[in-house]
C-alpha cells in the first residue's frame, strides 16, 4: 500500500486501537512503512492519500514508456512557484509524475553542471524524494531489492535519467 508521506507500506492489521484517547469505535490501519522502521497507525478513513502498489505489468509498462514520457515544466519560474509544483508531484505519488520530475531535474543538473553553474539545493531535495517514492515502490512492485531498480530500468532504457 502507498501511504501519504510515508510511501510504500504493508499492512499489518486493522483493529480499532487500544490507546487512550482514540475512538475505540474506529478502525486504524497499522503500517510498517518499507523505507524506515516504525509503525504508523491511521483511520481506515483517511483523507491521507492511500491506494495500493502498482501491479508487475504496471510497472514494467511505465518503464517501457520512459522513452516517451512527456516532462511539464513548472508554470511558475519564481523558487515558491517551482517548490510548489515540486512538492504537488511528491505527495500526489502519481508514478507517470515523478517520472517526468526525476527526468526534468535530472536535465537541469545536468545541464547546470556542462555549464559551470550551481545545482539547485531544492531541485537536489526533490530528485532525490522523487526518486525514493518511485524507485520504492517499483522495487515492491517488481520483486527486486531498491539497489537494483535503476539497473533494471537503465537495461530496458539505457539513457534513464539524463538523455
Amino acid at each position: 500500500m502507498v501511504y501519504g508521506g510515508e510511501g510504500v507500506c504493508r499492512v499489518e492489521g486493522i483493529s480499532a486501537p487500544s490507546i487512550r484517547g482514540v475512538d475505540k469505535a474506529k478502525l486504524y490501519y497499522t503500517l510498517a512503512p518499507l523505507g524506515r522502521s516504525g509503525q504508523v497507525m491511521t483511520p481506515v478513513d483517511t483523507a491521507v492519500l492511500m491506494r495500493p502498489v502498482m501491479s508487475r505489468r504496471e510497472a514494467e509498462k511505465l518503464i517501457a514508456e520512459l522513452g516517451e514520457l512527456e516532462t511539464e515544466a513548472p508554470k511558475s519560474s519564481n523558487m515558491r512557484g517551482v517548490k510548489e509544483y515540486y512538492h504537488g508531484i511528491v505527495m500526489s505519488y502519481d508514478c507517470r509524475q515523478m517520472a517526468g520530475l526525476i527526468r526534468m531535474t535530472s536535465r537541469k543538473r545536468k545541464w547546470a553542471l556542462t555549464h559551470g553553474k550551481k545545482v539547485s539545493q531544492m531541485d537536489e531535495r526533490y530528485l532525490k524524494r522523487a526518486e525514493e517514492q518511485l524507485y520504492g515502490e517499483l522495487a515492491v512492485a517488481l520483486e527486486l531489492p531498491k539497489a537494483e531498480v535503476l539497473p533494471y530500468i537503465r537495461q530496458v532504457y539505457p539513457g534513464w535519467p539524463e538523455e
